[in-house]
């Protein structure tokens, strides 16, 4: 079995749920505390082993490239101001020379095609796909987490959880089979049923494990919900074909692409760290006492 070394991250959308601040930045460039959304996802990565990277980008989102880009100005300003380490944490996040390259998707067809425009830099290899919208917050990153799950089961695999019944139109689910608690095997895909028909309410956050197979379905470029080429679609053809699980991963998702999702990330990041905890507990219960929620 080939290790997992690639991960190709979509990050063409155009965030109109963030209008006005997204009309001419990058939604993957919002930041959460002091990083931008795009910088979680590729670290999380890194942290799984994978060591190149494919943004699938669109017009307007240059800046996400050159946020892994020496900064040679910025640096010459740092270092004659004595700030070491602030350039020492600006490098870090810096991936070696030749880890990124970019494909354009031209036109927003979905998820799928926006995978699909990633075949010549996926190969015949296992690759991982992150969405940056979806911040998983955790003790082990959530692509370690399903990077090791991979090396035991080989095929394709996929971070899961529980959502309430009503909310399984918003989401792949999975029809599950056997079930040991954290690992289930899938039967089958549906993207976004209706609660009535929902096969269960296991659903899909955009942590992925897959074998280029996928690529030979999504070529078809068949329309599925919302009339878009659907990732979930192709997924399902796989299934029977190669082996497919689905993985309770341990931590906890933020919803990115959604105001109250992010205000929430932005809190439970901060909390996290040290220096910020003690400030950010005193402004919330400050804020808490003055507000009256309904």
């Amino acid at each position: 079995m080939k290790p997992l070394r690639k991960a190709v991250l979509p990050v063409a959308g155009l965030g109109t749920r963030f209008l006005p601040a997204t009309k001419a930045m990058a939604k993957e460039m919002l930041p959460v505390v002091d990083k931008p959304l795009i910088q979680y996802a590729v670290e999380e990565a890194r942290a799984a082993g994978i060591d190149q990277f494919c943004l699938v980008t669109g017009r307007g989102k240059t800046a996400i490239v050159e946020h892994f880009d020496i900064a040679y100005e910025l640096e010459a300003t740092l270092r004659a101001r004595g700030k070491e380490d602030e350039i020492a944490r600006l490098r870090a996040s810096q991936p070696p020379p030749g880890a990124i390259v970019t494909v354009r998707q031209q036109e927003p067809l979905g998820l799928g095609h926006a995978i699909w425009c990633a075949r010549a830099f996926v190969g015949d290899d296992p690759f991982a796909i992150l969405l940056p919208d979806d911040l998983v917050l955790a003790e082990k990153p959530c692509m370690q987490q399903l990077a090791e799950a991979h090396a035991a089961t080989g095929g394709c695999i996929v971070a899961v959880t529980e959502v309430p019944r009503e909310q399984t139109n918003r989401y792949g689910i999975l029809d599950v089979g056997e079930d040991d608690g954290r690992m289930v095997e899938v039967r089958g895909l549906v993207e976004k049923p209706k609660p009535e028909v929902a096969p269960s309410n296991l659903s899909i956050i955009g942590r992925y494990v897959l074998t280029a197979e996928v690529m030979g379905h999504l070529a078809r470029q068949e329309r599925g919900a919302g009339g878009e080429v659907q990732l979930t679609d192709a997924m399902a053809k796989l299934i029977g074909h190669v082996p497919f699980h689905g993985l309770r991963y341990e931590g906890r998702r933020f919803d990115c692409g959604d105001k109250i999702g992010f205000l929430e990330a932005q809190i439970a990041f901060a909390l996290k760290r040290p220096e910020m905890a003690p400030a950010v507990c005193a402004f919330l219960a400050r804020y808490t006492a003055e507000t009256v929620c309904a």
